[in-house]
């Protein structure tokens, strides 16, 4: 034992030495250290001992898990043997909320679902409530298109979000700031039209808080025309990039039938080959007055779910030129002042508005009995608002059906088999916000 230890010692001695002599010197030295090794001893055959399982906890707190999701994986090696999500860490009881707010009051709680598309759920959320008060059918027309105009930007910024987060995880961070930087331009022609950039809660039960303001059509156009260079200059990047696409094609592969086994929706679905987009299957809004193709994948993989996004934002910028052209002037609210705030002049000089006012803000808008359900194509899948209610102004039962959290539910299926290394690609492909999911 004191030689093996003393002949340690002398080998440590001489890799320190090697420290400080110049290169040429230090890799003679190692190749001579090498040469006179002693040979380790061949393996006598012995029976392949079985491996041991390796229990990772990948987030709450993980920069590619895009939000507080921990997913705890059993490895062999670095091979994923199973996989569990588990949520709820951001969990803020928004259906429980509701059932203790006005139908109005609950509008800026629908900006904390999928926060990377406030607008989306505003407009999903009112559509849902006023299909409950029957008067979906009754909307102005220029309302409609204001709002289609407010989900396609959301979608966009969404998508641009997603791709930019998306490539970063895979090394790519070039595109990450290529994204963002049309995505603040989103952001400018959100504050000047909601008055904030973020959190916006601009649509009304019955219309919008307000009209566009002057100059905000142009800016748009303008944005329009910016975003479609920024995309070819991100294929450019990405889409032939060797690296992305090894790192992409093939991996997190789903059939047709597993993603609609799995209730799947948006993107996520439509990459797998089915051709399902609320927008043409059940069209809402001004959507059956416009032209726009829906995208539809071949393979299911991570390489197509990009491929898609990438195509679905050429989409939006259509058809938001199409409603630019189309914009009709008129008002943007029902003439209903049970309903929608009647206006502050009035409010303040007449006695019948003045009561309006004073019950829609103190009670509520009074709801029918009845239940519904309505589904909108936000940007992460369908976005679905289930109402209960009893009469009133507060609903009796609300349920959202977030698409993330449905989206999510593959991951224990479709991630054993993959390397740790293929998650954060699968992750960012499948493009989930943790806020809609926990809700």
């Amino acid at each position: 034992m004191g030689r093996a230890r003393s002949n340690r010692g002398n080998q440590m001695a001489e890799v320190r030495d090697l420290e400080f002599k110049e290169p040429a010197a230090r890799m003679a030295d190692a190749t001579r250290m090498l040469a006179h090794a002693p040979e380790l001893p061949q393996d006598q055959g012995q029976p392949d001992l079985p491996s041991e399982k390796m229990v990772l906890n990948m987030g709450p707190s993980h920069p590619a898990t895009h939000g507080v999701l921990r997913i705890v994986l059993e490895l062999d090696g670095e091979i994923i043997t199973k996989a569990m999500p588990d949520i709820g860490y951001l969990h803020r009881g928004d259906e429980k909320i509701a059932e203790n707010m006005t139908y109005t009051q609950f509008i800026p709680y629908t900006d904390r679902l999928d926060y990377l598309a406030p607008l989306a759920n505003n407009v999903a959320y009112v559509l849902a409530v006023e299909k409950l008060l029957g008067i979906d059918q009754q909307l102005p027309a220029r309302c409609q298109f204001i709002r289609v105009i407010c989900a396609e930007l959301a979608r966009i910024s969404s998508h641009l979000l997603g791709l930019g987060s998306f490539a970063m995880d895979v090394g790519a961070l070039t595109v990450f700031l290529h994204t963002f930087t049309e995505r603040e331009k989103v952001y400018n022609l959100c504050e000047s039209l909601t008055g904030a950039r973020f959190t916006t809660s601009y649509t009304r039960i019955g219309g919008l808080s307000r009209d566009l303001p002057p100059g905000w059509v142009e800016q748009c156009r303008k944005f329009c025309k910016e975003v479609v260079v920024n995309l070819d200059e991100t294929e450019t990047l990405l889409t032939r990039n060797r690296i992305f696409v090894d790192r992409t094609q093939g991996v997190a592969t789903i059939s047709r039938e597993v993603a609609i086994d799995y209730g799947l929706s948006g993107p996520n679905l439509r990459a797998s080959g089915v051709d399902h987009d609320l927008r043409k299957a059940q069209p809402y809004l001004v959507y059956n007055q416009l032209e726009f193709e829906v995208p539809v994948g071949s393979k299911g993989d991570c390489y197509d779910r990009y491929l898609l996004r990438i195509e679905e934002m050429r989409q939006s910028v259509r058809l938001l030129h199409q409603c630019l052209d189309k914009l009709p002037a008129g008002p943007v609210n029902i003439p209903d002042t049970k309903i929608v705030l009647p206006p502050k002049q009035r409010v303040l000089t007449r006695m019948e508005e003045l009561i309006h006012h004073f019950i829609n803000v103190t009670q509520g808008i009074n709801a029918p009995p009845g239940e519904i359900y309505f589904a909108h194509e936000n940007p992460k899948g369908e976005l679905g608002f289930y109402i209960n209610s009893k009469g009133g102004g507060t609903p009796f039962r609300l349920k959202i059906r977030s698409p993330s959290f449905v989206n999510l539910s593959i991951l224990p299926h479709i991630l054993p088999g993959h390397m740790v290394s293929d998650v954060v690609a699968i992750l960012g492909s499948f493009d989930f916000v943790m806020g809609e999911c926990d809700r």
